[in-house]
């Protein structure tokens, strides 16, 4: 768009009043005009919230940028005014999912006859979906609070957001590879950024705790095997530092507790269990989790995945906040820890493709001059810890002999 000298004159007396102008460029591709100055008032958001919406009847929306010591506003043509979505769509994916994890709670708890009639052992599992529930509500109630979380802060940041979709996954563990969200329009800050990000890991950690603390009340503790007989197999959950936490709150021991630490220091014996999964505990004991603990421990595990600090994933938005455009930096140490993670559990070689794939692109606020407060500064901090506490290396193990 070529601007006419008047409405040049009429752009650069509207974005005078918050700036005051060293230079200005116009006819680039990229913006229509920008400035370069420093803004009049300390508190930057609000005056983009003034010259945003003194810009809008001309169908411009202003970008704030910082260069160094300056302060750059960039003018770009046209509003993004997003499409109403469809909440029917979200309500069918939500009841596939419901049905597909009562399924997988179902299947966890099913403790009846097993034929080699697949059509009848599907019988014997339907007729048994009633056991399914107790893992279902749990599950779904965290990931309800996650993504409720978003929504209900984007709203409140009057940010065009839609419902949750969940994914239904039948016949997997979980019976649902999660839900997500759709933010329809660019945050304005950071702080609406960080606000919209965190809120979904904190609402579902704060669901997940007691469901898990529940879950492992119910749950038994008891003797592993010495050994597997042939085609016998073995499954064990991985270890957060939150979940061991958990166990040892509620069973009074770090599980699974092994036989004997072999001569080696109980601190090196942990240390190598937690980010290798090796040796197994043959012979130790461990908590059978209960479907409400497994709920919990997913809950956990969804947390952790959501906050690996990468691209558009929470604990992406979590970094672009704190560090910038720097952040992007990350994305080789990130990709390098998951590979070699991916030696003790091969699902972390999948995330290290998605995030080779997606996880190098960053959403950038429309101001990125407003910095965090001390209080979102503090927050940050606490989801940084999040991530520490919630993440697992390893997180199943399968022995199968």
């Amino acid at each position: 768009m070529t601007l006419q000298p008047v409405e040049h004159d009429q752009l650069t007396s509207i974005v005078s009043r918050f700036l005051r102008i060293d230079d200005i460029t116009t006819g680039k591709k990229e913006f229509l005009v920008r400035y370069r100055g420093q803004l009049y008032s300390e508190d930057s958001a609000s005056a983009y919230d003034q010259l945003a919406n003194a810009l809008r009847p001309m169908e411009i929306t202003p970008l704030f940028r910082q260069e160094g010591s300056s302060h750059v506003i960039l003018l770009m043509q046209g509003i993004l005014r997003p499409k109403e979505s469809n909440p029917a769509v979200n309500v069918i994916l939500f009841l596939l999912t419901l049905f597909s994890v009562i399924l997988a709670g179902a299947l966890y708890s099913y403790n009846g006859p097993v034929s080699q009639d697949p059509l009848q052992m599907f019988l014997n599992i339907i007729r048994n979906m009633g056991s399914g529930f107790p893992f279902a509500a749990s599950l779904l109630g965290i990931l309800l609070a996650h993504e409720f979380g978003h929504y209900l802060a984007a709203r409140f940041h009057h940010t065009k957001v839609t419902l949750p979709y969940f994914i239904p996954f039948p016949l997997s563990p979980l019976g649902t590879m999660g839900a997500f969200i759709n933010i329809k329009e660019i945050p304005k800050n950071r702080r609406i950024m960080l606000d919209i990000g965190l809120a979904g890991p904190l609402a579902g950690l704060v669901v997940a705790i007691p469901v898990l603390l529940l879950g492992i009340s119910l749950s038994e503790v008891h003797r592993l095997p010495t050994a597997l007989a042939a085609t016998q197999g073995l499954s064990m959950e991985g270890n957060s530092l939150l979940y061991l936490f958990a166990k040892f709150l509620m069973k009074g021991e770090l599980l699974p507790q092994p036989a004997s630490y072999g001569g080696i220091p109980p601190l090196l014996y942990w240390l190598r269990y937690f980010f290798t999964g090796s040796p197994i505990p043959w012979g130790g004991k461990d908590v059978m989790m209960h479907p409400i603990a497994w709920a919990g421990w997913a809950g956990l595990l969804v947390t952790a995945l959501n906050l690996i600090p990468a691209g558009q994933l929470d604990g992406g938005h979590l970094m672009f906040v704190l560090m910038g455009k720097k952040a992007r930096r990350l994305v080789p140490f990130i990709l390098a820890g998951l590979l070699l993670l991916g030696i003790f559990w091969s699902g972390w070689w999948f995330w290290a493709f998605l995030i080779f794939a997606f996880g190098r692109f960053y959403m950038e606020p429309l101001d990125q001059i407003t910095t965090l407060d001390s209080k979102r500064k503090l927050m940050a901090v606490v989801g940084i810890i999040v991530f520490l506490l919630v993440f697992t290396p390893v997180p199943l193990l399968e022995i199968i002999r």
